[in-house]
C-alpha cells in the first residue's frame, strides 16, 4: 500500500528519507473521538511495508471539539525509530506494520 504523494511530508531519520501522512479528514470513529489518530509512514525512495502508527490522542480535526495537539515531525521521527528497533523493514514488501502508541487514550462516548 503506497501513500499518495499529495499531502505526504518528507522526513529524514538516521540518514534515510521517509514520507509520512496524516489523514486530512478523520474517519467517522476518529471524528467522534471514539478511536485515536493514526498516521502512515513509508520509505521515500523504495516504498515497501507501510508503517501505521496509532497515537494516544484524538484526531486534530475531530468533530466534537475535543482538545488535540498536532502530530509533529518529532513524533513521527520517534515512531520511526521505535518501529525500526521493533523490526519494521520499510523496504521489504508485506502487510502494513502497526505500531500502537495509544496507551492512555480515552475514547469519548455520548450519553
Amino acid at each position: 500500500m503506497a501513500l499518495p504523494r499529495k499531502g505526504a511530508r518528507r522526513i529524514v531519520v538516521g540518514g534515510t528519507a521517509y514520507r509520512w501522512r496524516l489523514r486530512r479528514r478523520p474517519t467517522c470513529s476518529q471524528g467522534l473521538a471514539w478511536s485515536p489518530c493514526t498516521f502512515a509512514v513509508e520509505h521515500a525512495d523504495a516504498p515497501g511495508t507501510t508503517l501505521v502508527v496509532t497515537t494516544a490522542q484524538p484526531h486534530p480535526s475531530n468533530w466534537i471539539g475535543r482538545e488535540a495537539r498536532p502530530v509533529l515531525p518529532s513524533d513521527v521521527a520517534r515512531a520511526i525509530e521505535l518501529a525500526l528497533r521493533a523490526g519494521w523493514s520499510p523496504t521489504s514488501r508485506g502487510r502494513p506494520y502497526h505500531l500502537d502508541r495509544s496507551g492512555g487514550f480515552t475514547p469519548s462516548f455520548s450519553s
